[in-house]
């Protein structure tokens, strides 16, 4: 894989996850893709570190261990008056590891943020949180799946995947085109065709991805941010765990 000057590198693990496909929801149910989705990697890593100075885009993932499924009889609260419990059915990933491969852009719609486009500092800030399991809490594509970040080598260690050759997912959600980063006053879903090669699917940017797959969901205009306002909401040195120590 070829790996950016500020790439960073990192592993996901988590007893479940779901990655659930649209498809499977009009009746209260949820299946999970057999992989994460791009939105959902991105989703993670903005929960390690995030600004909206510059856009993560994820490169690679890597499935290290095999991909099983566990569905479980859940109850959840009826979207009406009668407070009342309804049985459904999840279909779970179970014992999850992913290695991840991405890097950051600067985002070119907050040109009020421009002064904050140091990559040295953000780059070094990203690899401390990686190295301290992220500033926020991090899920594997719903609350109920925690997941658990930590520093990797992308490519190394074995996958039961490697030698496996390749394996065709069909059509995929693959992530959101928010105002915010696209300058454009609308929502857009992009969908796309995933395929594993020896355990790593490559994912294409935003851009590249086939006009054709991508549909418009509704208006909506970027939210603006006061000029002298500080997003670090903790020191850069310290994690959550940390201030909690001090405290």
């Amino acid at each position: 894989m070829d790996k950016k000057r500020n790439s960073v590198e990192f592993m996901i693990t988590g007893r479940y996850a779901m990655f659930a496909d649209p498809v499977t929801r009009v009746g209260g149910e949820k299946f999970s893709y057999q992989i994460p989705t791009y939105q959902a990697l991105k989703g993670i890593l903005e929960s390690v570190y995030w600004k909206p100075t510059f856009i993560w885009y994820i490169d690679a993932v890597r499935v290290m261990k095999k991909i099983q499924t566990e569905s479980k009889g859940i109850k959840p609260l009826k979207m009406d008056d009668s407070k009342k419990n309804e049985l459904s059915y999840y279909t779970y990933l179970r014992d999850v590891e992913y290695q991840v491969l991405a890097h950051f852009e600067w985002n070119y719609q907050r040109e009020n943020l421009k002064n904050d486009r140091d990559e040295h500092k953000h780059h070094n800030i990203a690899k401390r949180s990686i190295k301290k399991g992220g500033r926020r809490d991090v899920f594997l594509g719903t609350r109920e799946c925690q997941g658990y970040v930590e520093p990797c080598v992308f490519g190394e260690e074995v996958s039961v995947y490697d030698q496996y050759g390749e394996l065709d997912f069909g059509v995929m959600f693959h992530g959101y085109d928010y105002p915010d980063e696209t300058g454009k006053d609308g929502l857009e879903v992009r969908l796309w065709r995933p395929k594993m090669i020896d355990g790593i699917i490559k994912f294409p940017m935003p851009k590249d991805c086939d006009s054709l797959m991508k549909r418009f969901i509704r208006k909506m205009t970027a939210k603006e941010f006061e000029n002298d306002r500080s997003f670090s909401y903790i020191d850069d040195d310290l994690s959550v765990a940390d201030l909690l120590e001090e405290e």
